[in-house]
């Protein structure tokens, strides 16, 4: 349904709509960005929920940018990770970071739930 359409669908160099390999969602193009942008009365969409390798990726004229904060992701996938820090909508600056070094990564002891 539209929620699982919203969460799933990811933005591609495609004018309109096409299938997307993930099974779910749509991958959609300028064209329909663009719309959705008038009707809603919006100047930029910021989304997230897809690896960007670069921490942050713009597309269609500088009108959606996905934002991926989740270094290496998976602890293989060697990507930077990003957060934007808007001052307006306007005025946005990404800021970088890469993940902790293997060596310095403390994983915490497992505790079990007390119920």
């Amino acid at each position: 349904g539209a929620f699982c359409d919203l969460v799933w669908s990811d933005p591609e160099d495609v004018e309109t709509w096409t299938v997307s390999p993930r099974g779910a969602g749509w991958l959609f193009g300028s064209k329909v960005t663009y719309m959705f942008m008038e009707v809603n009365d919006l100047k930029l969409i910021c989304r997230a929920h897809q690896l960007v390798q670069e921490g942050y990726r713009y597309m269609f004229n500088d009108k959606l940018v996905t934002v991926w904060s989740a270094p290496n992701y998976c602890y293989r996938c060697g990507n930077i990770a990003s957060i934007m820090q808007f001052t307006t909508v306007d005025q946005r600056t990404p800021v970088l970071f890469q993940a902790v070094p293997d060596s310095e990564r403390v994983i915490p002891p497992l505790t079990p739930t007390p119920y």
